[in-house]
């Protein structure tokens, strides 16, 4: 069963930074998870929402500001290029991309780190928007794509084959053990998210279930 950490680590250090990153990497995951927008310049950066909270208490729509105007008030803020840089093939990376996000300055950037040395067994894209995601597979048919499901798994098959993705991320609220057995014999993959016990995962990996989406890899650490 693959091990991804969540946002980096989430549980043990602040979300979709360098910092949770490394946590999850020093915990002997598989892959790192983490959500991606495009700022003003067009840098792709690390971040859930869509805006940042100032210092002030304001929030910055990060398409709307710059690098250097959210590093004035997210010194931690981490840019996509730096992830893969740091990362330097300890794990792979799966990269959310937000809805609305502009995708060509990530597909640009991660196609440079594709000539450089990454390969594409390395890294996936995933998104909760299926436009997105036709636009990724129009736009970089070789880059992998996961479809991010919340609870239906009919749409969540529907959502695959449209994409030609490899598999689908879903909210592991609604998964049981027969639907992890039919997506198995479907032949796609299962990420369920976001699953910090280990025992239920460990009882569903016998059923198929792939990869296991958490905020606490230190609790999967054999």
């Amino acid at each position: 069963m693959i091990i991804i950490g969540h946002r980096g680590a989430r549980g043990l250090a602040a979300e979709n930074t360098i910092a949770s990153i490394d946590a999850a990497i020093d915990h002997k995951v598989n892959a790192v998870e983490f959500d991606v927008h495009v700022t003003k310049d067009l840098v792709p950066v690390l971040n859930h929402d869509d805006t940042i909270v100032s210092i002030d208490g304001h929030k910055l729509v990060i398409a709307n500001s710059s690098l250097v105007e959210l590093r004035a008030q997210k010194p931690d803020i981490a840019t996509l290029d730096e992830v893969f840089i740091n990362v330097n093939h300890r794990a792979n990376l799966m990269i959310e991309i937000k809805s609305s996000t502009n995708i060509d300055s990530i597909v640009a950037l991660t196609r440079k780190f594709l000539k450089n040395g990454w390969t594409t067994d390395e890294l996936c894209f995933c998104s909760k928007n299926q436009s997105t995601l036709v636009a990724l597979y129009k736009s970089a048919p070789e880059i992998p794509r996961v479809v991010i499901e919340r609870w239906s798994g009919v749409k969540a098959h529907f959502r695959v084959r449209q994409v030609h993705a490899k598999g689908a991320s879903m909210n592991q609220v609604w998964l049981w053990w027969g639907f992890v057995r039919s997506v198995k014999t479907s032949g796609y993959e299962l990420y369920a998210y976001t699953l910090n016990d280990p025992k239920k995962a460990r009882r569903w990996a016998k059923y198929g279930l792939t990869a296991v989406i958490t905020d606490f890899p230190d609790r999967f650490e054999e």
